[in-house]
């Protein structure tokens, strides 16, 4: 039976790079309603608005994707409020949906709740084996609470909570800003910038022998429709292409990509994060019939096309 058909769908973050998608991926579920809140209106970090926004939306199934992220810079100015931020929108927002007698509970947790050391290819069950990398642990571990509360509703009231694990997004409409943007827009931007004024090399942080996994957007966004339709289980799921590229083949990915010819200079006293993300997508595949369509090249020239004609 679909959980989305005729159910009236609250998505918080969904005005957003990834809620958007989103919100237009659960089209083809045909719910009643999809209801957006917006932050202007409804600061998810209260109580009181949390309830108002569930009020005024009737939502029978909540998709919690708003967060407060950013890159490894963004993550280490602002250790304290990453983990408040969504710690407290996460914990109030499913305590409130369970009162309201919110049917579905679909909670889109990160990466970054692994461990610094996890097994390549990183699986489901490696999740509690060890203290995440040091620079994004807050937020990793405020969204892993998540899991925690999602699976203790489920024993004791009953309620239907899910947690999805994606990898790094990229794709058009990405936060290009350089304070808080991720690996791959604020990579774009810099090359981009330096070709611009004909600079001769870029400086890039670490070693560039970190590796990443990375997945586009779009791809991301049906992964998540799929799930909040059709799968109730307690256990999470990796959602990602199962793919993993070091940071210096990206960045020279790039630099092609952009026709940039400069050198990149690698700045070994900034942090390389956690050593390398891969993740095992097999329950993905198991249990949602979900496989990653797009190859990161072909994700990379259309955000790199859309940058260059919005900047």
């Amino acid at each position: 039976m679909s959980a989305i058909e005729g159910r009236r769908v609250m998505v918080t973050g969904g005005a957003g790079f990834l809620g958007q998608r989103v919100c237009r991926a659960l089209e083809r579920y045909r719910p009643r309603d999809v209801f957006v809140p917006r932050s202007a209106e409804f600061d998810l970090r209260e109580s009181a608005a949390i309830n108002a926004a569930l009020e005024q939306s009737r939502a029978e199934v909540v998709i919690h994707l708003a967060a407060v992220v950013g890159g490894i810079g963004a993550n280490r100015e602002n250790p304290g409020r990453f983990f408040y931020d969504n710690a407290i929108m996460g914990i109030q927002l499913m305590e409130a949906a369970r009162r309201h007698g919110v049917e579905k509970f679909v909670s889109i947790g990160t990466v970054c709740s692994y461990p610094k050391h996890t097994p390549v290819p990183f699986r489901e069950e490696d999740l509690w084996k060890g203290y995440p990398e040091e620079t994004n642990a807050p937020y990793g571990l405020a969204k892993g609470m998540l899991l925690v509360q999602g699976q203790a509703y489920r024993r004791q009231y009953g309620f239907n909570a899910i947690m999805l694990l994606p990898v790094n997004l990229y794709g058009p409409g990405d936060n290009f800003d350089p304070q808080s943007s991720h690996v791959i827009p604020a990579l774009i931007r810099k090359v981009l910038e330096a070709k611009d004024e004909g600079r001769p090399f870029i400086d890039v942080w670490g070693s560039g022998s970190a590796s990443r996994e990375f997945l586009y957007v779009d791809d991301a966004a049906e992964a998540i429709a799929l799930a909040a339709d059709r799968y109730d289980e307690p256990d999470p799921i990796n959602i990602g292409s199962g793919k993993e590229i070091t940071i210096r083949e990206l960045a020279e990915l790039i630099c092609r990509l952009c026709g940039y010819e400069g050198e990149l200079r690698w700045d070994g006293t900034k942090p390389d994060g956690q050593p390398r993300r891969r993740l095992d997508t097999t329950r993905a595949r198991e249990h949602l019939g979900f496989a990653a369509q797009t190859p990161l090249t072909d994700g990379l020239r259309r955000t790199i096309e859309w940058y260059c004609r919005r900047r």
